[in-house]
């Protein structure tokens, strides 16, 4: 058992990560540090259920998810407040993929991401189904682990495995259509009749 005291030592050096998975959830800095309060909150009162030696991020990212669920499903069942303002730029998103460990080595996705507008990107994964867009963001900006994503969400890991094909796929088309929509993809070369 987990002792509180040790509490902020362990926990705290995760609040830069958290409160920027927390942006993306979120879309609102307000919003966002109220949700890694709530977690930071939550997480000290449930300290001492931690089993010491198991991964303290990824259960700080469950307590996150999990608070972020619950208010996202409170907040549907009352009226839209207000409009969200989709000039926040979300430098992250451009990264999806893992195009920062791509940059040695650049490939043709990588320079038609780097030509899309953040907001493009940003509007595309905002999109998708929110169990999907959980799932890629997780793996694809946190760089969680299946199993730790697994985790998380409270889902088996083939259904990680499902929500992530499916979230990419559908991340991957949206973003295509936007490039060739814009030229930013090379119209396909006719084949001569041979």
């Amino acid at each position: 058992m987990a002792d509180q005291a040790t509490f902020a030592d362990l926990a705290m050096p995760y609040m830069d990560a958290l409160y920027s998975a927390a942006m993306r959830m979120t879309r609102n800095p307000a919003d966002a540090e109220d949700l890694v309060q709530e977690t930071y909150l939550r997480a000290y009162r449930g300290f001492g259920g931690f089993k010491e030696g198991t991964n303290l991020k990824a259960w700080l990212y469950r307590i996150l998810t999990n608070t972020y669920i619950n208010i996202y499903r409170a907040k549907k069942r009352r009226p839209q407040e207000s409009e969200l303002d989709d000039s926040e730029d979300f430098a992250l998103y451009r990264r999806i993929g893992g195009l920062e460990a791509a940059e040695a080595e650049r490939t043709p996705e990588s320079e038609v991401l780097d030509a899309m507008p953040d907001a493009a990107v940003k509007e595309a994964l905002e999109s998708l189904p929110e169990q999907f867009r959980m799932a890629v963001l997780l793996a694809d900006v946190e760089g969680f682990s299946y199993k730790e994503i697994a985790e998380i969400m409270d889902v088996p890991v083939g259904t990680v495995m499902s929500r992530l094909h499916r979230g990419r796929r559908q991340l991957q088309k949206r973003l295509f259509d936007f490039a060739k929509e814009r030229g930013l993809v090379p119209e396909p070369a006719a084949h001569p009749a041979a």
